[in-house]
């Protein structure tokens, strides 16, 4: 980024309005669009070398006194436009670098980005689509992630049942109920509250040590629903939950749903790309039961942000429950098979072209490239497990090597790690994890996401979706916890 400002020193003189569609705008465009480049490109090696920060932290109010963030009537040179481009990557959490850990979805893949400038320069819309699926029949690419796509499950779900309920609302419908489970996403009760079936109407499911799904608890739940007169729709089951990346058992939820009648979704944002690994996919065996399946290759895929789909066993389904047949947009005496057209399937209307992303990069990757690059994350994984399970000074959250990259753990400091009294030690516990996040985040080093769970004090809860992770990475994030909590 330097080597850019120095090179651009002199500035280009030049503002919005002398780049193309100007009049001989060519040359002043292409310089302007080069040096964007290069402050992404200078950005982008740095992300991967390990000596530079993993963030360059500032609290909220020091960024807005360091930049000028504020619109202006005016336009501003071209210059100043640069200078916000170097500001706004200087201090964005670079996401790419091999010791970030803080998300679900990390890394940066070289052919993805270039698949997501290719989109943005053709600045189309995505309706054309065609896709692979595993047993389903309908494909739709959420731009919005996976949480809408959980939405769209259960609106569909809704409709297979009720489809009156499209044209005259949730009054033509008896009261509904859905089912998931106690560790799993959010995003499906903020689905039944957007489609008006409620949040107390999602039921959670109790989850036994491991974070799965307890089959036998559903369906007395499912019992006890229709003993009360509810109807109920849909079973939400978890294929990769956020926080222990546990798998629920998807053959015995299958077996239940079928036994009731009941749509059953698959939210396989997190877990669902293990159907890639020959080594792993064993963990969704039943999914190919499932009515629908949310799966994010933005996630352990590593596909730019963002790339999420909803696949539909039923073909038709999705098209019949959400068109509205705007012949202004989607008319039938076109040149081209109508079947090309999904535009009308989804809610949104605008959609940006992710699925490019992913085409390009199982074009450069082939499934062989992503199986390996899923089985290395998932080796890392147990690689972190393996060192910390009877180091000193670490405790699991749960008993046995985790299914996904999941590792939870606590890390007790000499402080904390000798305490007699059990009330004093949690609470004391509970502080330790966020403070060695703060200190990560003020130093640049690394960084690893916390929470608490149930009635479990706060945990760092260590995930490896990064293409660009190795072992001593992982060696590195020990040293460096150890190193930052040893005064607490």
């Amino acid at each position: 980024c330097q080597a850019a400002a120095q090179k651009f020193s002199g500035g280009i003189g030049s503002k919005l309005c002398d780049l193309l569609p100007a009049l001989d705008g060519d040359a002043k465009t292409m310089n302007f669009l080069q040096e964007v480049v290069d402050i992404m490109l200078a950005y982008i090696v740095e992300s991967f070398d390990r000596s530079t920060k993993v963030i360059d932290f500032h609290y909220p109010n020091e960024l807005l006194q360091r930049n000028n963030w504020e619109l202006s009537d005016e336009p501003e040179t071209l210059d100043d436009i640069l200078i916000s481009c170097r500001a706004t990557l200087k201090y964005a959490i670079k996401t790419a670098h091999p010791r970030y850990f803080n998300q679900l979805s990390t890394g940066l893949d070289m052919v993805g980005l270039a698949a997501d400038w290719l989109t943005s320069t053709a600045n189309t819309n995505i309706y054309l689509l065609k896709g692979i699926n595993y047993g389903m029949k309908g494909l739709l690419y959420c731009p919005l992630g996976g949480a809408i796509s959980n939405m769209y499950a259960m609106l569909l779900a809704r409709y297979k049942m009720f489809p009156e309920v499209k044209e005259k609302g949730m009054s033509s419908a008896p009261r509904l109920v859905a089912f998931t489970s106690e560790h799993s996403h959010f995003s499906i009760k903020k689905g039944a509250a957007a489609l008006g079936i409620g949040t107390e109407s999602v039921i959670c499911i109790k989850a036994d040590e491991r974070g799965k799904m307890i089959p036998s608890d559903l369906e007395r739940r499912i019992i006890e629903a229709k003993q009360k007169g509810y109807v109920p729709f849909f079973v939400s089951a978890t294929a990769g939950t956020t926080v222990y990346g546990a798998f629920d058992p998807l053959m015995a939820i299958a077996d239940i749903c079928k036994k009731h009648d009941i749509w059953m979704h698959v939210d396989g944002a997190w877990g669902g790309s293990l159907l890639m690994s020959r080594k792993h996919r064993w963990k969704l065996n039943g999914v190919e039961r499932a009515n629908s399946m949310t799966w994010n290759p933005h996630k352990m895929m590593a596909v730019p942000l963002q790339c999420s789909a909803l696949l539909v066993r039923e073909e038709g389904l999705m098209q019949s429950c959400n068109q509205m047949q705007a012949c202004y947009l989607f008319q039938q005496d076109k040149q081209y098979d109508l079947s090309y057209d999904t535009g009308d399937k989804a809610l949104q209307c605008g959609r940006h072209v992710d699925i490019f992303k992913l085409w390009l990069m199982w074009r450069a990757k082939g499934t062989i490239g992503f199986e390996a690059q899923i089985d290395k994350c998932l080796e890392l994984s147990e690689y972190l497990y393996n060192k910390i399970k009877d180091r000193e000074g670490y405790e699991m959250v749960f008993d046995g090597k985790p299914q996904h990259t999941n590792v939870c753990f606590w890390y007790l400091p000499p402080g904390v790690r000798y305490l007699e009294d059990k009330v004093e030690k949690m609470k004391r516990l509970h502080k330790v994890a966020p403070v060695i996040k703060a200190r990560m985040m003020e130093y640049g080093t690394t960084m690893v996401s916390y929470q608490p769970q149930g009635d479990k004090v706060n945990f760092f809860r260590m995930v490896i979706s990064n293409p660009a992770a190795t072992f001593e990475d992982i060696d590195f994030l020990i040293e460096e916890i150890e190193r930052l909590g040893q005064d607490l």
